[in-house]
């Protein structure tokens, strides 16, 4: 039985959700989200809470009973507040900026390389060493910040890199003579 599936799901103030023919959406100030849930699990609202139940109980729809709940939770909770991932760039000449919907990163390569911003997806660089990814969709942030990351990942003797603020970056130790 899942212990995270049994819990319903409370709607935020100010977020309408709506299940029609297995697809469930939810509005909010920052925006729309949607999600189509399985045949296995049935989703249902009622009395400001989101009910998520599996139909049979084999193996698959239980598995996909907790899952499915934790991705309601973070629709209700990205719609209402947001996601917002910070990281930090660690370097002699590493370098972030804003360009309309493009991100400049200048990353000890010979160029600079530009990345898209996706649409729902909000991108600030208070300093020139902080990335700061907001959104509504939790797995989009999430998504964003790995293609950023991938770029230039922390390396293990300096700790130069991309990283996330407050990551434990595993050092190595150098060359002895």
């Amino acid at each position: 039985m899942s212990r995270i599936g049994k819990n319903p799901v409370s709607i935020p103030a100010g977020v309408e959700v709506a299940v029609v023919d297995g697809l469930l959406t939810a509005k909010g100030k920052m925006g729309e989200l949607k999600m189509q849930t399985l045949p296995e699990i049935e989703v249902e609202v009622s009395d400001g809470q989101i009910l998520v139940t599996p139909k049979s109980d084999d193996k698959f729809a239980r598995a996909m009973w907790g899952t499915t709940r934790a991705n309601v939770a973070n629709m209700c909770q990205g719609v209402s507040e947001g996601f917002q991932k910070e990281m930090e760039l660690v370097g002699v000449g590493y370098r972030a900026m804003v360009q309309g919907q493009r991100l400049q990163l200048q990353l000890a390569y010979s160029h600079d390389i530009y990345y898209d911003i996706p649409a729902g997806i909000e991108i600030k660089c208070d300093k020139p060493t902080s990335i700061i990814v907001k959104g509504a969709d939790k797995q989009v942030v999430g998504q964003v910040c790995a293609e950023i990351r991938a770029y230039r990942p922390p390396e293990p003797y300096k700790g130069k890199g991309i990283k996330f603020v407050g990551e434990q970056i595993f050092r190595k130790e150098g060359k002895k003579k």
